[in-house]
């Protein structure tokens, strides 16, 4: 027998609930739908439009033009996807930036991880950069986006970063039909941990809305200098034999080795170690 999350709940409850849990945020919003919420915290950032003040929350019942990695389109239903997106000022240089991406995968994987019991833990893992898998099957993608905001001072280390996250609550065996590959869900997680305990939503997303904020308050008084090792802990690839693809032409395929310090991907072959970037390039696992 399957098992079967709550409801999502309104809107207003999920911000309420939020507000309660995250007094660090000081701005907190669900709506029902809207485009993107990546989007709008951009858009709001570049313009100078509501508060200030970062870090911002916002989420969304439904995205009608909710976006992954690469421009992706992220397929979501109504109370079947939880997706939310935060706004926090870093300072750093720009040759950097890049290195956020994996990082905010890192942060919430771990923040996920601290919700299972420990036995469960290692099922939940990060495949580079940003896909969250539960034993393999995705079950959440994240996206980062740099911009400068209208408000930043003269400093040029001076950015905004919004990390988006789509989790997929109880959609998976439709979205691995439509997909053509496996894809998890919460309520799959749930079933296969009969002794974790009971997470409102709210909780997963005052979690991952914690740890990223942690992790940028850290990242620009320390930098990335634990990047690498905490990486190592949640690695989904880590000695497995991956093809490097881009536009459906493979670059690269040799054994997954971990992260540098800027958080590309180290794949090491009979040629040597090539180190890839973020951004287009996709991760697949070599069928032997």
């Amino acid at each position: 027998m399957s098992y079967v999350l709550p409801p999502l709940g309104s809107a207003n409850r999920m911000a309420s609930q939020l507000e309660q849990s995250l007094n660090l945020f000081n701005h907190i919003e669900w709506v029902e739908r809207t485009d993107s919420t990546n989007g709008d915290l951009i858009q709001r950032a570049r313009s100078g439009s509501g508060s200030i003040v970062r870090p911002w929350l916002l989420g969304a019942h439904l995205q009608d033009r909710g976006r992954g990695r690469a421009g992706r389109t992220w397929q979501n239903r109504a109370g079947s996807h939880l997706m939310f997106s935060c706004a926090f000022d870093i300072f750093l240089p720009a040759r950097s930036l890049a290195t956020l991406s994996p990082l905010a995968g890192v942060a919430a994987c771990e923040a996920l991880r601290r919700l299972l019991p420990a036995r469960h833990q290692v099922a939940l893992a990060l495949k580079w950069p940003n896909d969250i898998l539960w034993y393999g099957a995705k079950l959440a993608g994240i996206l980062t986006e740099v911009t400068r905001a209208s408000t930043a001072p003269s400093s040029a280390d001076h950015h905004v970063v919004v990390i988006g996250i789509g989790i997929n609550l109880d959609d998976a065996r439709s979205l691995s039909q439509s997909l053509n590959r496996q894809v998890a869900d919460w309520s799959t997680v749930c079933q296969d941990c009969p002794d974790i305990q009971a997470h409102r939503h709210a909780d997963l997303v005052a979690n991952i809305a914690r740890a990223w904020y942690e992790t940028m308050n850290q990242t620009t008084a320390y930098g990335f200098d634990n990047l690498s090792s905490r990486y190592a802990e949640v690695d989904a690839l880590s000695g497995q034999n991956v093809s490097i693809i881009d536009n459906g032409r493979t670059l690269y395929s040799g054994i997954a080795s971990g992260i540098n310090e800027t958080g590309q991907l180290l794949v090491r072959s009979a040629l040597g170690c090539e180190a890839i970037s973020v951004g287009e390039v996709s991760v697949r696992p070599t069928h032997r």
